[in-house]
């Protein structure tokens, strides 16, 4: 897949001492995230048709509540630092389905729950 390839290569572009899978994946959904949501940039390259595709990034508000939705079925969350692709994959797969209950992209989960967090509401 083609987010595992450019996560590897942003991994080794990082110093040495920084090089965490879980790190460099965050990044990469964040900076594919905001391209998204930049209607300029959506638009110049078609963003749109891959939004399914878009992952949600992964960090310890939405580890968790990917975590309760899971009924507890997931890892609890750690952190990103420690985060592991096979661990990120199943926290994807609980988001994809989180998101098609709700009629959105998981990508778009992240709002949802930042939102939550300042109101107090689902």
């Amino acid at each position: 897949m083609e987010l595992d390839r450019a996560t590897d290569g942003l991994l080794r572009a990082f110093p040495r001492g920084a090089r965490h899978w879980g790190l460099a994946r965050k990044g990469l959904n964040i900076f594919l995230r905001e391209c998204l949501y930049t209607v300029y940039v959506r638009d110049a390259h078609n963003l749109a048709v891959a939004e399914e595709l878009f992952e949600i990034p992964l960090d310890s508000l939405t580890g968790q509540a990917l975590y309760e939705a899971s009924k507890r079925s997931l890892p609890r969350w750690r952190t990103v630092r420690g985060l592991e692709r096979s661990v990120s994959d199943a926290f994807q797969r609980v988001a994809a389905q989180v998101a098609s209950e709700r009629g959105v992209a998981r990508v778009h989960l992240d709002a949802v729950w930042w939102g939550k967090r300042t109101s107090g509401r689902d």
